[in-house]
């Protein structure tokens, strides 16, 4: 399915997410964990805030008009080339104060952030937008691409359904790398008997890879199939805060009553 495809209505909650975020400059991507992606808009290499805030602009745009890849390109390539931050050059890396060439502005670096940053906006606004009906429908079900450009991993999990409060969520959430283009289906116990599914007794096996920084020399055991730049959620796991939701929404129910 393309990426367009997937987002062919303005989500407010994605919206809210996106426009929450502050800003963070960074020299690769390795200086920035998943936790301050969901915090912070960031471009490797951008360390110039006033370029960075017309980039997050044009990603702003595209997420609350469902605009394509070739309309966020059209709205951004020409003010970077204008600014110099395009093609191949010097900069000096902060970690070591060497200086290196280093890959700037690119049509491949447009798409990345572009798909990178829409994706991750509409799977948090998803999130936020589960937690208001967690009762009524409790189950995901996730759902991967099935082509050839799937991972191994996600094609294996593509189907799978398991309460939301399950705490694989919390490490399995897509995306799960770059380029991902996994998702997941909200269920209530009428949906997933419709579709013939059964609710899994629990998640799927979870082996991990070691995974050392480069930048930071920071050591982390991480899923195998998610890409170490996704591994973690922000703050508190899914799971937990979803569950805590729950608790929450059954109390007021039941003191209702």
């Amino acid at each position: 399915m393309a990426l367009e495809a997937s987002f062919e209505l303005p989500p407010k909650k994605a919206i809210e997410f996106f426009r929450k975020k502050g800003f963070v400059t960074s020299f690769a991507w390795q200086d920035v964990d998943r936790a301050e992606h969901q915090a912070a808009f960031t471009v490797a290499k951008l360390m110039d805030l006033g370029l960075l805030g017309d980039v997050r602009a044009v990603v702003d745009k595209a997420i609350a008009e469902g605009n394509t890849f070739q309309e966020f390109r059209d709205q951004i390539e020409g003010r970077l080339v204008q600014a110099g931050w395009w093609g191949k050059a010097e900069m000096v890396d902060p970690l070591d104060g060497e200086t290196k060439t280093v890959q700037l502005g690119s049509p491949r670096r447009l798409r990345v952030i572009f798909e990178n940053n829409l994706r991750s906006a509409y799977a948090e606004g998803q999130w936020k937008q589960l937690q208001d009906t967690a009762i009524e429908a409790p189950y995901l079900m996730y759902d991967a691409v099935d082509d050839g450009k799937t991972r191994p991993e996600h094609k294996a999990w593509d189907g799978i359904v398991l309460p939301a409060t399950d705490p694989w969520w919390s490490t399995h959430y897509p995306p799960n790398d770059y380029g991902c283009r996994c998702g997941v289906i909200q269920l209530s116990a009428d949906e997933v008997r419709a579709m013939g599914k059964t609710v899994a007794d629990k998640a799927p096996p979870s082996p991990t890879y070691t995974w050392t920084n480069p930048r930071t020399g920071e050591v982390k055991e991480i899923p195998v199939g998610v890409g170490p730049g996704w591994a973690a959620p922000p703050g508190k796991g899914r799971a937990e805060a979803l569950r805590e939701q729950l608790e929450a929404r059954l109390k007021e129910w039941r003191d209702g009553r």
